[in-house]
């Protein structure tokens, strides 16, 4: 199997011509028909377990929480998940949470074969191969990006979402068949044996990746740091605060699936599988169609119709009690569900350097799966109490919600910014020896900036101080000197020299604008003076030791190195 070698310089620098479409990197290919073949066995296990609860139990809450168990631990897991994909290989997380999958699902099959599986132990082996999912998720998602180059990337999203969705369009019909002939432990051995193919290729794939020049960050560190990259970036808060409301109206027409399947048409599982089917085939449309309708339409109103398609699509389902409409809604709910979700999924991405883009990833797949676990729960409140029907106008209500949440907060075109590294930085000589754990370090930078430059300037160190805390800095500051009118003084700190290096090397090509507006403010031939200090705690030392670099509270200055 060849495998792709992404070039070390900017991906956006890549031709075009170099990679006509995903589909000619041999590694994408064969991890994405690896991966068509486990999304078959996972569907045909989704069916038998949603199946198998209906014959468990009657209350439509168990059988609404069966998909919940699959999406909660997303919610639960996904940032501590993220953390371990930008920290540790990434392969060999996949490596791990497939083999984990494959054993959960094995011994969901002998349960059931021995007769022994009741609606908890069934909610528990769902919520078992849901952790790894979660687990596996982010590390998927960010190692498509060491696969194909950056301008490929939003057509390789696309492809994955095609791929799961094409598993979807058969995989529940042939799962509703298997279920039907052998059981539903047939299914759940089905899909522990699609797990063998992925494996193989994983462990077969070699990547080539940049060495990491520093030590790995503690996982608790990690995940902070990449709610702060999250948190200051304007763009990624909005796709989330979207795709959580998308995500609570999208849940009823996948949770509620079986019950319209066995109440409102009268079928068996044979006819849930072919509703889950049309929705698959849909989405499949979906996939298929969207790398045109972003060429035709920006985002928010990409986003905007597939929103309101998967509102119709769940009413239209909610008001038939005859299968060729109820599957003519399935078909459009699932054109809009994958639109709206590959949307999310590649604004995200293309919206994170590669260092964090793990974590921003795991952080919307939180939100939007969080969004749908607690949907899957509420509209299955609904149910229970008001009818099928009931809730799933209700979910169709607040998926329209969701939609005209555009015209207050519309979602911005992104991905132009270059966010490969700027890689000008190096660490600066000391006149003080410090070492990684050496901190707190304090680093104040001077600019003498005249009095008809105060508001550009303002302006740019707003952006500088957003930058700066997105990359980890601390507790910045702008300071005026009143003894000297046109002297301002920045001020950061950072928790150790690890941390101070670490905020320098995150600083991306796209953060160049706004460091040159700044120093195109800056008055004389000179640059701004930097200062980087290390606070030092009062109280005496004994007498027998010498303090050491942490403990010394000499300055450590550098008017060459604007950082």
């Amino acid at each position: 199997m060849g495998v792709y070698i992404r070039p070390m310089g900017s991906e956006t620098d890549q031709p075009i011509h170099a990679a006509p479409s995903p589909f000619s990197i041999p590694i994408f290919r064969a991890i994405w028909l690896s991966s068509l073949g486990s999304n078959f066995g996972g569907l045909i296990q989704s069916v038998g377990a949603a199946w198998m609860m209906t014959s468990l139990s009657a209350s439509p809450v168990l059988i609404a929480l069966v998909p919940a168990a699959t999406t909660f631990p997303i919610m639960l897991l996904s940032l501590w998940a993220g953390a371990v994909a930008d920290n540790l290989d990434r392969r060999k997380v996949m490596i791990a949470c497939q083999a984990f999958m494959l054993f959960v699902s094995a011994a969901l099959a002998a349960t059931a074969w021995a007769g022994l599986v009741t609606p908890w132990l069934l909610l528990g082996f769902t919520f078992l191969i849901g952790c790894a999912t979660a687990i596996n998720g982010p590390a998927w998602q960010a190692s498509v990006g060491d696969m194909v180059p950056r301008a490929h990337l939003p057509s390789a999203v696309a492809l994955n979402s095609m791929g799961f969705n094409l598993a979807r369009s058969v995989g529940p019909a042939l799962g509703g068949v298997i279920v039907a002939a052998a059981g539903a432990a047939a299914a759940f051995l089905v899909n522990a044996i699609s797990y063998l193919g992925l494996l193989g290729v994983l462990l077969r794939w070699r990547p080539e990746l940049p060495p990491k020049l520093l030590p790995r960050e503690r996982l608790g560190v990690a995940m902070l740091a990449g709610i702060s990259y999250v948190s200051m970036s304007p763009n990624i808060k909005l796709v989330l605060m979207r795709s959580a409301a998308f995500g609570i109206g999208a849940s009823a027409v996948s949770a509620l699936m079986p019950l319209v399947a066995r109440d409102l048409l009268g079928g068996g599982a044979l006819t849930f599988g072919v509703t889950s089917g049309a929705f698959g085939i849909g989405a499949v449309g979906g996939a298929l169609l969207s790398r045109h309708l972003r060429a035709w339409f920006q985002i928010e109103t990409l986003v905007r119709i597939a929103a309101l398609a998967l509102a119709l699509g769940t009413a239209i389902t909610g008001s038939s009690h005859w299968l060729a409409l109820a599957l003519a809604g399935y078909l459009l709910a699932g054109a809009g569900w994958v639109t709206a979700l590959a949307t999310f999924n590649v604004s995200v991405q293309m919206s994170a350097p590669r260092w964090v883009v793990a974590r921003a990833v795991a952080l919307y797949q939180m939100v939007a799966f969080g969004g749908m676990a607690g949907g899957a729960w509420l509209f299955g409140w609904v149910a229970e109490h008001h009818g099928v029907v009931a809730a799933l106008y209700a979910a169709a209500s607040a998926q329209f919600v969701a939609a005209m949440l555009g015209l207050w907060r519309p979602l911005p075109q992104i991905g132009d910014d270059n966010l490969d590294p700027r890689g000008d930085w190096h660490e600066p000589d000391t006149a003080v020896p410090v070492e990684p754990r050496s901190g707190p370090v304090i680093i104040t930078i001077e600019y003498r900036i005249p009095a008809g430059s105060i508001v550009p300037f303002l302006s740019a160190m707003s952006e500088r101080r957003r930058i700066r805390r997105r990359d980890g800095a601390h507790g910045w500051q702008l300071l005026r000197d009143l003894g000297d009118s046109e002297l301002w003084v920045e001020r950061y700190h950072v928790s150790t020299w690890l941390d101070y290096v670490r905020h320098n090397q995150r600083r991306t090509v796209a953060d160049i604008a706004n460091s040159d507006a700044i120093m195109a403010l800056h008055l004389g031939p000179e640059l701004p003076v930097v200062h980087r200090r290390l606070e030092r705690q009062t109280g005496s030392l004994p007498l027998s030791r010498a303090p050491d670099a942490r403990e010394m509270g000499h300055g450590l200055t550098d008017p060459t190195r604007l950082s």
